[in-house]
């Protein structure tokens, strides 16, 4: 059901394979990426040891302090299908650490901004901004293989992602309560809501993703791999010919932790998202206004953190 794609082949052959992907499912495990394999590992165990800080410790990074949204969720600080209980899991949110002087900082329109590190955890910083670094350097490498994909020229979003909305979230899912709810999952069914999401996952297994008929699938963990997925804003690019498809994650069985990594790339903040020149026609016109990627994730934001957070996060 979700197709592995090694993207180390020629890349006619894995753009094609992406295209096919990208139609149906809107998932594919990425390998021969490049990424170091230590690196990967490294970044686990050091979120590992992040979550097993006391709450105290942790609360102090709560994500409230920064005004970009850097920092510590507490579990069911979020809800990602609406109607449902809050999300069983607690998560930190990073990005790229930029200077005070970048003018993202100056305007605070980035989600990533300013970052909040554990003074408890020395190491932690240089490790993660290294493998934020690398993970970075490979959405950049999918975003060519997708534009090649959709018969652009290789570098048709490279001026776009100059200034990337890029986010490293780390999310540790702690075994399921007996007593949640039914209905109370480590993530509610949604879509993510920017570029592209790559994914590194644990052994544990849990992420579950539609299929186009509606049956939810396993995304086995795939050694080595990383799980792509598109997000809303790629549909709305292609004119809904890619898929952003909805996609949850159940907690693991009494004893077992679950963690994993996702780098959610999408393109500058003030990217005008319309669709793209090879996705319509004649026959096929637009279905989507034009929006910038900072007004659709300022509306994501409000809807499930709520409106005082959309509004934070505006300022």
């Amino acid at each position: 059901m979700i197709p592995i794609v090694d993207i180390s082949r020629p890349a006619a052959e894995a753009a094609a394979a992406i295209r096919a992907a990208c139609r149906d499912t809107g998932f594919f495990y990425a390998v021969g990426h490049g990424v170091a394999p230590g690196l990967i590992a490294g970044q686990f165990a050091w979120a590992r040891r992040l979550f097993e800080l006391p709450l105290e410790e942790k609360m102090a990074l709560h994500m409230e302090r920064s005004q970009s949204f850097a920092g510590y969720e507490p579990v069911a600080a979020q809800t990602l299908e609406a109607g449902t209980p809050p999300d069983l899991k607690e998560a930190y949110y990073c990005g790229p650490d930029l200077p005070d002087e970048h003018p993202y900082v100056r305007a605070k329109l980035r989600s990533s901004g300013k970052n909040q590190w554990p003074a408890s955890l020395p190491g932690f910083r240089d490790h993660t901004l290294r493998y934020e670094s690398a993970v970075r350097d490979l959405g950049m490498r999918l975003m060519r293989l997708i534009a090649r994909s959709l018969s652009l020229p290789d570098d048709w979003f490279v001026p776009l992602f100059d200034n990337p909305e890029a986010v490293l979230r780390m999310i540790h899912y702690p075994p399921q309560p007996v007593n949640a709810a039914p209905d109370q999952l480590g993530a509610g069914a949604h879509t993510d809501w920017g570029g592209i999401t790559l994914l590194a996952q644990d052994d544990i297994g849990g992420l579950e993703v539609r299929t186009a008929s509606g049956e939810w699938v396993q995304a086995t963990p795939v050694a080595g791999s990383f799980v792509i997925n598109l997000g809303d804003l790629m549909q709305r690019w292609t004119n809904d010919l890619y898929r952003s498809n909805l996609h949850r994650v159940r907690n693991p069985a009494a004893g077992r932790d679950r963690y994993s990594i996702p780098y959610f790339f999408g393109p500058d903040h003030h990217a005008r998202i319309e669709c793209l020149p090879t996705c319509q026609g004649p026959d096929n016109p637009p279905r989507h206004g034009a929006c910038t990627t900072g007004e659709h994730l300022m509306e994501m934001f409000e809807l499930t953190y709520g409106k005082k957070a959309g509004k934070k996060a505006a300022a």
